[in-house]
This record gives structure tokens, sequence and C-alpha cells, in this order.
């Protein structure tokens, strides 16, 4: 089989799984349903992804693929100051959690009991919280990070700022616009960790 029809397929089953995942019953997303979904068979899906968490971690990374994180996160990474690199990062990230709710929403339903998700999760999480850390080290680096804040807290700290449940209270409970959202946590971000 050649490595095009091996990609087409490969993207087929992972568009399968965003859909099943965005869909009325993320706990549907086994992997018979998914082959299902594709159009192939369960003996094939497992060809491609061994295990079902590689599978939902492949299709998170999926998304943000289509989504072209890199290109988001784009000035947050060439930024020139802490301050620069804080506010680009939660600019990025905040506006990112909207195409991406869908698949976060079943991951946080499911992940209680399912430990595929949780790792898919797991995974998503990390490296939203590397891009905290790395705008801390910046502002560690340009001697603007509050003196009682340890690197590691102040990551912490802004790792659960920008949790999906507080969009998800602002933005889709509070009736928050976007704007509003991404504008507050910038703001509340310099106020609490610069000093």
């Amino acid at each position: 089989m050649s490595s095009e029809k091996l990609n087409a397929t490969r993207n087929r089953i992972l568009e399968a799984a965003q859909r099943i995942l965005e869909g009325e019953d993320p706990g549907k997303s086994r992997m018979n349903d998914i082959a299902k979904a594709a159009g192939i068979s369960r003996q094939a899906l497992y060809l491609h992804f061994p295990s079902r968490s590689e599978l939902l971690i492949a299709t998170a990374r999926h998304l943000d693929g289509v989504h072209d994180v890199d290109a988001q996160l784009a000035a947050s990474r060439a930024a020139r100051s802490g301050v620069e690199r804080l506010d680009a990062f939660i600019e990025a990230f905040g506006n990112h959690i909207p195409k991406v709710w869908g698949v976060a929403r079943a991951f946080m339903a499911m992940m209680d009991s399912d430990e595929a998700a949780r790792d898919a999760w797991h995974d998503r999480m990390q490296a939203v919280r590397h891009g905290c850390a790395a705008a801390v080290a910046d502002l560690e680096r340009d001697g603007q990070l509050a003196d009682h804040w340890t690197h590691d807290q102040a990551t912490d700290w802004l790792w659960m700022l920008l949790s999906m449940r507080n969009w998800e209270l602002l933005v889709r409970e509070c009736g928050w616009s976007q704007g509003d959202y991404i504008t507050q946590t910038q703001r509340s971000a310099r106020e609490v960790l610069i000093g």
C-alpha cells in the first residue's frame, strides 16, 4: 500500500474520530465505532493505531494541525519580552479553545471513566502547560516575575487560569465575548504575575 493511501486512510480515521467525539454521544468512540465511521475494518484501524489512547491523542493533535496551532503560536514564540510573550500566548491559546472545544468537551466528560480519553486530555494539557512555562521563563529572564512566585507556582497558576473550564464558564455560561475573555485573561495574568 502506498504511503499516500496510508495517509489518506489515516486522515479518514482521524476525521471520523473527531466527528464522533464532537457528536451527541462521544462515549460511542470505541474502536469499532470509529472503524465503522471511517469505512474500514477494525483490523485496519489497529494497523494505523495500535491502541485507543494513541488514536485519541492523534485525533487531538490532528485537530491542532488542521487549525495550524504552530502559526497561531508564532507571535508568542517570536516575542521579544516576557510580557509580550505572555499576552501573545494567552491570545493564541484562548482563541484556539473554541476551535477544539467539541473534542475537548468530550475528553473532559469521559476522562473520569475512560483511560484513553484521560491520556489524550493529559497529552494536550501538558502542551499548554509547556507554553505557560515558556511565558513564565521569559518573565523571569526579564526580571518581571513577582518575587513571591517560584517558576513552578507561576506556571501552575497560569495553566489554571487558561483552563478550558474557565473559558467555558465565562464565554459559554456567562456570555462573555471571545474578545472580552482574551482581554480580561491577559489583564489578570499581568496583574497577578508581574511584580
